[in-house]
């Protein structure tokens, strides 16, 4: 239970740190940044600990965490234009 609201939280400032690296523009209000940081960290927290990559708790997690955010935020950008 506490791991998940690790992530969750990790994934709210992971969310914020996203927004701030991605280049562009973003028209979207900070509830759908944190939705899609919290989204990106738990796929990112649990492929990258189910491919062996790093354990939950690991710095690495909160970098995945960041990267599967971007990610995310770039996708949806991608959808949204179109």
């Amino acid at each position: 239970m506490m791991s998940i609201l690790g992530t969750l939280f990790i994934g709210l400032i992971a969310g914020f740190i996203a927004r701030a690296l991605k280049p562009g523009d973003d028209s979207m209000g900070w509830i759908m940044t944190a939705l899609l940081g919290v989204a990106g960290s738990f796929v990112a927290t649990y492929l990258g600990a189910a491919l062996g990559l790093y354990q939950p708790g690991q710095p690495a997690g909160f970098v995945a965490a960041v990267i599967g955010a971007i990610l995310l935020l770039f996708v949806y950008g991608l959808v949204k234009k179109k």
